[in-house]
């Protein structure tokens, strides 16, 4: 068995030209593959038994000789790929999965009875390069360009990637060396395989976006530093899964899942101050606010969409209203281009700060300014620090919101803290009983929509006042008026609602 500790990278045309130098820069020693061109078939059953394992099956032929590989479930964290990996001779492209040792098989996997239900599911073909380096320190480090596609059916899509192996020695080399090849920009992290997509091909199942940040999987006996652990995983793939689906088919919904990512991500790093310390964690919560600033403009975009979709009711009032349209569509006209926000997943600065988090994570270094106080802190439960925080956050909205009618620069005022402490509840609730969770958290995601509306309520507003001839707004003002009452009433509904709930911690 091997298991491959491996960095994948999407990359343009333009880097392929840039690679050998880059090589040549990097290592003291290079040997030089004889290129190959590979041509693999990628097996499972009808009803995708091996899929539904994370377990991939292929085969692959070359200059008349095949083998198959089994890739059982691993780890992926940003780019980085960890999983392992059994290969053995074959005499026909067809697989025969009894030949490996059985032991390897997670619980449950009859080996004969799927070998007998195997058929190609779809085929990848490309040309790999391969280079051999060596560093100053004896680090070894395969480097692999694979360009070609993913077909079945008629159906195909490309393959340009580059893959980075450490065979032997120092990892950091090989951050190193991946840190030089983002410079080149033109690049992202792959967080998926080859594989992957080409299920999602052959299947007709693009990647789709999720419709709200979910919960970070925890179990009861997680500690503070492997939930740490766990809630910057969930963080770093959420963000990755939509940066790819904004690619695929971009929407603005899309990049508010991207926003919802990072910030759980930053959310952590306050969450967890006692096992990573502020210090060490300040130039990746610099970039991560950078990100956020930088997407700060998508709430109001969505709103502004919205409102002038025809299938929403505010449509036909602001047809009638061209003053306050031509506001909203000189708005939406100012707006980033899909080529900027393509070119800002692209960049160097987006794709260090993943890899950046990725190592993070990757190395636990959090630990290395650990002193005794944090070494206690980070092996206690999560589930006591859970019910103390959701404790202290609850009768702090308690405060905030009190029992009477909260005005709209009330609730806008106080959208971030809800955020936040919604944000724990992501972190955390997983911890907590699902239904009695769902049905306390329901009214306050009501509320921070509504919020959200609200916010986008002033900001019309206010546009209209600065506008030069104000009196012309007067209409559309009274109407901005009487759609933010009609929110803030149905606001205060899901407010009082929640008073009745049982804090689902308690």
């Amino acid at each position: 068995m091997d298991t491959e500790i491996e960095l994948k990278f999407l990359v343009s045309e333009h880097v392929i030209s840039q690679l050998p130098a880059l090589i040549t820069q990097f290592s003291k020693k290079v040997s030089n593959k004889a290129s190959r061109n590979l041509q693999n078939a990628y097996f499972d059953t009808p009803s995708r038994e091996l899929r539904a394992l994370d377990i991939g099956l292929r085969t692959r032929c070359v200059d008349g000789e095949c083998e198959q590989t089994v890739k059982l479930a691993g780890k992926v964290v940003g780019g980085f790929h960890q999983r392992p990996e059994y290969n053995m001779p074959i005499s026909s492209s067809r697989p025969n999965i009894a030949l490996f040792d059985s032991t390897i098989w997670p619980a449950g996997i009859e080996p004969n009875a799927i070998s007998s239900n195997l058929f190609s599911i779809f085929n990848t073909n490309f040309i790999r390069r391969t280079w051999l380096l060596e560093t100053e320190s004896g680090t070894e480090i395969e480097l692999v360009l694979d360009k070609g596609d993913i077909s079945v059916s008629g159906q195909s899509v490309p393959i340009c990637e580059v893959e980075m192996e450490l065979i032997s020695g120092d990892r950091s080399e090989l951050f190193e060396l991946a840190n030089k090849l983002i410079s080149c920009s033109e690049v992202r992290l792959g967080l998926y395989s080859k594989a992957a997509r080409g299920y999602r091909l052959a299947d007709d199942m693009p990647l789709v976006a999720d419709a709200f940040l979910g919960y970070v999987q925890l179990d009861e006996t997680a500690t503070q530093e492997r939930a740490l652990e766990k809630c910057l995983q969930y963080g770093i793939e959420f963000v990755q899964k939509h940066e790819q689906c904004y690619i695929d088919a971009p929407k603005l919904k899309t990049l508010k899942r991207i926003v919802d990512g990072v910030s759980l991500i930053r959310h952590s790093f306050w969450l967890f101050e006692q096992v990573a310390d502020k210090q060490v964690t300040k130039s990746l919560r610099k970039e991560l606010k950078w990100l956020l600033e930088t997407f700060s403009w998508v709430e109001t975009a969505i709103q502004l969409r919205m409102f002038t979709s025809k299938k929403h009711a505010f449509h036909k009032r602001i047809s009638a209203a061209p003053e306050l349209e031509q506001v909203i569509d000189k708005l939406k006209s100012e707006q980033p281009s899909r080529e900027s926000l393509l070119a800002i997943f692209h960049s160097s600065r987006y794709n260090q700060l993943i890899l950046d988090l990725t190592r993070f994570l990757i190395e636990k270094r959090w630990r290395e300014s650990w002193d005794q106080e944090q070494v206690v802190a980070a092996s206690k439960p999560v589930k006591e620090i859970a019910a103390k925080l959701f404790e202290n956050d609850w009768q702090e909205m308690q405060h905030l919101l009190p029992h009477d009618v909260v005005s709209a620069e009330s609730y806008i005022a106080k959208r971030q803290k809800l955020h936040r402490n919604l944000l724990s509840g992501c972190c955390l609730g997983q911890l907590f009983e699902g239904a009695l969770r769902d049905e306390f958290r329901g009214p306050w995601l009501d509320i921070i929509h509504g919020m959200d509306e609200l916010a986008t309520y002033d900001y019309l507003k206010q546009l209209c006042e600065s506008q030069q001839e104000p009196d012309r707004f007067k209409s559309i003002l009274l109407w901005l008026g009487q759609k933010n009452d009609g929110l803030l009433a149905a606001m205060e509904h899901s407010r009082l609602a929640s008073q009745k709930l049982e804090p689902y911690w308690q």
